[in-house]
């Protein structure tokens, strides 16, 4: 979930970086300040947390329920 601040590229700008000598085609996502970046990175960490707490609750009601 918090893989925003690495490039994602599509198929084809993976071809394309095979031939890209100069590394011209590197583009990563930024963020205006240190600030942002960690805010951005804490509000991913917390869904990504909220996400997997929703998956093991619904395991263990499953468990309970058969």
């Amino acid at each position: 979930m918090s893989d925003y601040l690495f490039a994602q590229p599509s198929f084809l700008e993976g071809v394309a970086r095979n031939m890209d000598i100069f590394g011209t085609l590197e583009v990563y996502n930024t963020s205006k300040s240190e600030k942002e970046a960690d805010c951005r990175a804490q509000k991913e960490d917390v869904a990504a947390l909220r996400n997997d707490m929703r998956i093991a609750a619904s395991k263990v009601l499953y468990s309970y329920g058969n």
